[in-house]
């Protein structure tokens, strides 16, 4: 079992605690390298169009173009996630509800962790679709 030679690895190095997390890969670290060199030949063969984004300058309604980057998509597998920041700047710029959509529901408790007034919720089931449609059609 990998958790427990990690475990025995970090103990040797004097680590106190050791909590195995539940993953399904390594994502956003340097050990997916070989699936972003992947990524980045399979990416180098396709066209990708441009698409619209939200202007948060303008109360999130008028969408302006944004360029493709392939770089930034395969830099997104080893880098590092910035959610903390991510959530902060969100909240900051008047955002007060957030939504995770799949079927998980990590992302949304640690939306409600970082900014407690923030209204975050999972969206796993279409069950959760139709519990949140009220909303989001406001």
């Amino acid at each position: 079992m990998p958790s427990t030679r990690a475990a025995l690895l970090a103990k040797a190095h004097g680590v106190r605690r050791f909590l195995p997390l539940n993953v399904s890969a390594p994502f956003h670290c340097a050990l997916m390298q070989p699936a972003a060199d992947a990524m980045a030949q399979a990416l180098a063969r396709v066209e990708i169009k441009p698409r619209g984004a939200a202007d948060r300058q303008r109360g999130w309604q008028r969408r302006s173009p944004i360029p493709p980057d392939q770089r930034r998509l395969v830099e997104q597998v080893t880098g590092t996630v910035r959610w903390r920041e991510c959530v902060l700047r969100m909240a900051a710029d008047g955002v007060t509800h957030v939504y995770e959509i799949g079927s998980g529901k990590v992302l949304a408790g640690l939306a409600k962790r970082i900014v407690p007034t923030l209204n975050a919720v999972s969206i796993g089931t279409p069950q959760d679709i139709e519990a949140a449609l009220p909303a989001l059609t406001q």
